[in-house]
């Protein structure tokens, strides 16, 4: 079986670190390649982790000179199935899928209508785009339960929808410095207290805004904690806004974009995460990597992996007040946060691991070759 997955390039967080896991995975059973359009730390990354990948290099979005580059790739290499994710694959799939008989399947990472959230040209432009590209699959893989429900809902067959849940390679080494010499990097005195984190781009749709107002409550209370907020976008300038109208700058950093998510990790002591729309969030298998309990908003399929009190907690979107009763309580258990971190472990190593995720893609793939060899 050969399958050729296609994605931007520019990918970061947790698409950077899906299709690493996935590929790793599949390379010891299948024979699967990537091909991007952009080339940058992606792609160096998938690079050094020994992928096949190669760049088919786009001028912009709608540069669509990679489709005879494309359809001579996959006539002369013989691919059983092409595997798109993200909306500039999408878009270029589109076109693509004119030329080559073949079956296209595309993942669903995220809720492609909040993709765009924060920019009014990219989502009046590109979510359209993708809207209308989404129509044109033959196959679809859903990151959570949750996922194909809301694919369903907007008209979707479910018959040409799989579930495949994120897994994350835990046999890669991971590499990290230490909380010190992380906290020096980003001139943080955290001595004596506790570190609550949150690692997300900076825009509406992670809503850290509900992150700050619990801290902002918790800090109300007590001060022996520190909120650090890593990641860039959009969004920074109004955040900054609000922490200095809260007059609490003294104990929420802003990080900007953090290239080693693993130190981050290995800094903080609880894990934080207040989006309004996830699939199968990898900030919490990361953070569990590092034996890191979470606090998550009730989002896509977080409800599989999180046992309320017993490996994190689940607060309802948007709900602050929740979200600081969460971290006082651990801020008063510091044995729990420990205890929380080891169970979240334990269960992603027996679940969620890149290696079912790598096996439950063989058995879609399997059964979209028997479909279509059928009809």
């Amino acid at each position: 079986m050969k399958v050729l997955h296609l994605i931007s390039g520019g990918d970061t967080g947790g698409a950077k670190t899906h299709i690493i896991s996935l590929m790793k995975g599949l390379n010891n059973l299948i024979d699967a390649k990537i091909i991007c359009f952009i080339e940058d730390t992606f792609y160096t990354e998938v690079k050094d982790a020994n992928i096949d990948i190669e760049v088919f290099e786009q001028k912009g979005r709608l540069d669509l000179s990679v489709i005879a580059r494309l359809e001579e790739e996959i006539n002369n290499n013989n691919y059983d199935i092409i595997h798109c994710h993200g909306a500039r694959a999408n878009f270029v799939a589109m076109f693509l899928k004119r030329k080559v008989k073949k079956p296209f399947i595309t993942t669903i990472h995220s809720d492609y209508e909040l993709d765009f959230k924060d920019n009014f040209y990219k989502r009046l432009i590109f979510t359209n785009l993708n809207k209308i590209a989404l129509n044109k699959f033959d196959y679809y893989i859903a990151i959570s339960d949750s996922f194909k429900d809301m694919l369903v809902d907007r008209g979707f067959k479910s018959e040409a929808i799989y579930t495949a849940y994120n897994g994350i390679d835990l046999d890669d080494e991971v590499t990290y410095i230490s909380k010190d010499d992380f906290l020096k990097r980003h001139n943080i005195d955290a001595r004596d207290k506790t570190i609550v984190g949150i690692i997300a781009r900076l825009d509406l749709v992670k809503d850290h805004e509900t992150f700050i107002k619990a801290a902002d409550i918790v800090l109300k209370e007590r001060k022996d904690v520190v909120f650090l907020i890593a990641g860039d976008g959009n969004d920074k300038k109004r955040l900054n806004s609000i922490v200095e109208e809260l007059g609490i700058g003294e104990y929420i950093h802003f990080l900007g974009y953090v290239k080693d998510p693993y130190s981050f990790f290995n800094a903080i002591d609880i894990n934080v995460l207040t989006s309004i729309s996830e699939s199968f969030p990898y900030v919490i298998l990361e953070g569990a990597r590092m034996n890191k309990t979470i606090i998550s908003t009730k989002v896509g399929g977080v409800g599989m992996l999180i046992k309320d009190d017993y490996n994190g907690y689940i607060i309802d979107i948007g709900d602050s007040q929740s979200l600081a009763e969460k971290i006082s309580n651990l801020l008063d258990d510091k044995e729990k946060i420990k205890i929380m971190g080891e169970n979240l472990f334990k269960d992603v190593k027996e679940n969620f691991s890149s290696e079912p995720m790598a096996k439950r893609h063989i058995e879609i793939y399997k059964e979209i070759l028997n479909s279509v060899e059928g009809k």
